[in-house]
């Protein structure tokens, strides 16, 4: 398990490698210990370890209402993953993808698999199978009543796959423990900004709101000022996260059905 160490006497070079690299000061972000990749969003990318969104790890992405922010937040980061042949996988997302909003955003329909299932039985099995085959992309699944437990399996799967895999789920999640090392709230501060806060990260806590422009650049010049004004700060999260240690569960239930999607 990781160290932190208070001490500003304390050298992590004095230790063997991989013992130093496990180990952050108390008051710095922790590193990443896989590859990143860049959420398209400087501010954001700043107070995430490595600098970006995790491979080879969950990110739990929390939020008051779906379908809402999620192509807002990772709207800028999917084209480069999409680039050298990678698909994005949708399972259970709870409206059907608009392609011809996902191509603004330079998404292709063409690399897109949709995965339509009837239970959130279904839905977990689905993306503990897509998570175990490591495919080149991204992995997106909506999974609003997974138990801390089904996380973990989803967790321990996800150490061994080099695409980021982000679930989806409301908020009050943020109430129960988990076991994605990384969670992130997001909803709408207005029109065109998203308000993000991280509860939850290897190293310091940040509690503070980051406000991101989340706005096609061809529209900021026709954007009236008054819909660019920021609304007060909201209230911060009032859970901290702490692992959940509990007992794996298990899911086997029918595959379900993959829908294509209509341009």
């Amino acid at each position: 398990m990781p160290v932190s160490t208070a001490s500003s006497s304390f050298d992590p070079g004095a230790l063997p490698r991989h013992v130093a690299d496990a180990v952050w000061r108390g008051c710095e972000v922790g590193g990443a210990v896989a590859r990143t990749i860049s959420t398209g969003f400087g501010a954001l990318d700043d107070q995430l370890p490595g600098g970006g969104w995790p491979t080879h790890s969950l990110t739990e992405l929390l939020m008051p209402q779906a379908a809402l922010c999620e192509w807002r937040l990772l709207g800028p980061a999917l084209p480069a993953l999409m680039a050298s042949g990678g698909r994005i996988y949708l399972i259970a997302p709870p409206k059907q993808p608009h392609a011809p909003g996902l191509a603004q955003l330079g998404v292709s329909a063409d690399q897109l698999i949709w995965v339509r299932t009837t239970t959130p039985m279904d839905g977990l099995w689905v993306t503990e199978q897509i998570v175990k085959s490591d495919p080149a992309g991204a992995v997106l699944s909506w999974l609003p009543q997974a138990r801390p437990e089904q996380i973990r399996r989803l967790q321990i799967h996800a150490q061994s796959c080099d695409a980021p895999v982000f679930l989806f789920r409301p908020v009050a999640a943020l109430h129960d423990a988990s076991p994605a090392p990384l969670r992130v709230c997001v909803a709408l501060a207005d029109g065109w900004h998203l308000e993000v806060r991280i509860p939850k990260r290897r190293g310091a806590s940040f509690d503070d709101p980051l406000y991101l422009a989340a706005m096609p650049a061809n529209l900021e010049g026709v954007i009236p000022p008054r819909l660019k004004t920021l609304p007060a700060p909201a209230a911060a999260p009032s859970h901290k996260e702490s692992t959940d240690a509990r007992a794996l569960g298990r899911v086997v239930p029918s595959f379900p059905a993959v829908e294509p999607l209509t341009h």
